[in-house]
């Protein structure tokens, strides 16, 4: 079965971004192949990967309410639309949410999803989850064993506090955390004093180990800019060795 990376954290935190630099962390490391699954309503971990999405598991819902092709079951409508809404590429995999239709209308479709899931697990080393505000959809795909849970906040006292609950809430859930980390984002080099306390303390008391900070960096907003895809930006950038650093702790 493969590791199950999630990102947590309140919006936005960063967490789109980790997730692009978690990939390329991984791919350059070959431990592939890899699926990433952006489970964002606005979904934009394409656009950091320089690629164009053309169906999503949103749309996917809505054609399940349609009438079925001959001879074929939901679930085998499902699961050949979602292998059709994968994007892939070397060494990873993505897929994407998109919007949900609306409340009310989640179960069927996230049944077929969660069966799907199962079988799509068997095909890859790691799964990454790019989460929305919320943890929902962790328990929509079926994924309720997560080998590593990664928080991720803004330099922020709000921020930090919102991590801390994230890692509280995680066992009302009912959710299998092997392993969670903080990875605080956007942070000043140095980090402030003031700062560094607002950690320390979450840490001591959520159990919740600092994974890593990340400083602020010109090169990612030089490059999201470009429209250019972070699997691109140089090994020897500062950011991406303070990832990869960061990265190399965590699943050491």
């Amino acid at each position: 079965m493969p590791k199950v990376i999630a990102l947590a954290g309140k919006g936005g935190t960063g967490k789109t971004t980790t997730s692009a630099l978690l990939l390329k962390y991984l791919t350059e490391k070959k431990v592939t192949p890899v699926l990433a699954v952006d489970a964002d309503a606005n979904a934009n971990l394409n656009e950091l990967l320089g690629l164009k999405v053309n169906n999503t598991l949103g749309k996917i819902r809505k054609e399940l309410k349609d009438e079925m092709p001959p001879g074929m079951t939901r679930d085998q409508f499902m699961e050949m639309k979602i292998h059709q809404a994968l994007i892939e590429e070397s060494g990873f995999d993505l897929m994407v949410m998109g919007q949900p239709d609306g409340p009310g209308c989640y179960c069927a479709a996230n049944q077929y999803l969660a069966m799907t899931m199962d079988k799509l697990a068997e095909n890859y080393a790691y799964i990454i989850v790019d989460n929305e505000a919320g943890m929902e959809h962790l328990s929509r795909m079926n994924l309720r064993s997560i080998d590593y849970l990664l928080i991720v906040s803004d330099p922020s006292s709000r921020g930090i506090l919102t991590a801390k609950r994230i890692a509280d809430i995680t066992g009302p859930l009912k959710l299998e955390v092997k392993s969670q980390h903080l990875i605080v984002n956007r942070a000043p080099d140095p980090v402030p004093s003031a700062l560094q306390e607002k950690i320390d303390d979450a840490v001591s008391q959520a159990e919740l180990p600092l994974g890593g900070i990340f400083s602020s960096s010109n090169d990612l907003i030089n490059q999201e800019l470009s429209g250019g895809s972070y699997l691109q930006l140089p090994n020897d950038s500062k950011i991406i060795r303070q990832a990869f650093d960061v990265f190399d702790k965590i699943f050491a």
